[in-house]
C-alpha cells in the first residue's frame, strides 16, 4: 500500500509533526481536541477519533492521525486496501504508527452545501450510491455515511470517511439522507436556495441522533419481550 512519497514530507511528519502535535479525544461521541499543531502544518478537519492535517508544500496529500487510545487505525488501513483506487474515494499512500497519508479530496460537504445554499444536483447522490455499491462489491459494509462524510466537487459526489466500513451492523443514515433529499430538499429547499444556519443543522442532526437511538432502544426492548414470552411458553 505504501506509495512513493517525497522524503521531505515523511521527514517533516516524523521530526516535526508527530513529536509536537497535541491531540486528545475527551468524548468518543464528540470531535477530538487539537490543542497544538506545529507550523507550518494546517488543520483540515477532525472527527471523533482522529485529526486530518496537511503541509502547505504538499497540498495533494493529507495526514490522518488517530488520537492516543482511540481504535480504528488498523481497520481503516484494511478498508483502503480493499477499496484500492476509485474516483469517489480517497486512496491510502502510506500507513504506519497510527497515521495514514491519504490522497486529498477537494469539495464541499453536503452539510456545508446546505449552510451555503449551494444546489446539490442529483448526480452527486447517484455518484455516492454507485461508490457505496462498489464498496459492497469489495466486501465492505458502508456505515455512518451522512452529510458531513460525503462531498460535492464540480457536480460530482465523493465519499470522505470510510473508517467504519468494516462494521457489520446495518446503518440507515445514507438511506435516510436520500429520503430527505428527494422528499424535502429537491421540492422545497433547493428552489428557494435557502441558507440553513449551522445552529439549525445541528438541531436537526441531534434530533435525528435521538430519534435513531430511541428507535434502536425500542426495537431491543420489543425483541427482549418477544424472547421472554417465547421462554414462558
Amino acid at each position: 500500500m505504501d506509495k512513493l512519497l517525497p522524503e521531505r514530507l515523511l521527514k517533516s511528519i516524523y521530526q516535526e509533526l508527530l513529536p509536537r502535535l497535541q491531540i486528545e479525544s475527551v468524548n468518543p461521541r464528540n470531535p477530538i481536541q487539537v490543542s497544538y499543531l506545529p507550523q507550518p502544518w494546517r488543520l483540515l478537519g477532525k472527527g471523533n477519533y482522529a485529526a486530518v492535517v496537511y503541509h502547505p508544500d504538499y497540498p495533494e496529500c493529507v495526514v490522518k492521525i488517530y488520537a492516543p487510545g482511540r481504535p480504528g487505525f488498523e481497520e481503516e488501513v484494511e478498508v483502503y486496501r480493499r477499496l484500492g483506487s476509485h474516483p469517489a474515494f480517497s486512496e491510502c499512500l502510506y500507513a504506519k504508527d497510527s497515521f495514514l497519508i491519504l490522497k486529498r479530496l477537494y469539495g464541499t460537504t453536503l452539510y456545508d452545501c446546505m449552510h451555503l445554499g449551494l444546489p446539490i444536483p442529483r448526480q452527486v447522490i447517484r455518484d455516492i450510491d454507485k461508490a457505496l455499491d462498489y464498496a459492497r462489491r469489495c466486501s465492505l459494509y458502508p456505515h455512518d455515511v451522512h452529510g458531513r462524510n460525503v462531498m460535492m466537487h464540480k457536480g460530482r459526489g465523493l465519499v470522505v470517511d470510510i473508517s467504519d466500513f468494516l462494521h457489520l451492523e446495518a446503518c440507515s443514515k445514507w438511506n435516510d439522507l436520500k429520503k430527505a433529499y428527494y422528499w424535502l430538499y429537491l421540492p422545497l429547499l433547493c428552489p428557494l436556495r435557502l441558507r440553513v444556519p449551522y445552529s439549525a443543522l445541528d438541531i436537526i442532526r441531534k434530533s435525528y441522533r435521538l430519534a435513531t437511538s430511541f428507535k434502536t432502544s425500542s426495537c431491543q426492548i420489543l425483541l427482549r419481550l418477544t424472547r421472554f414470552k417465547c421462554l414462558k411458553r
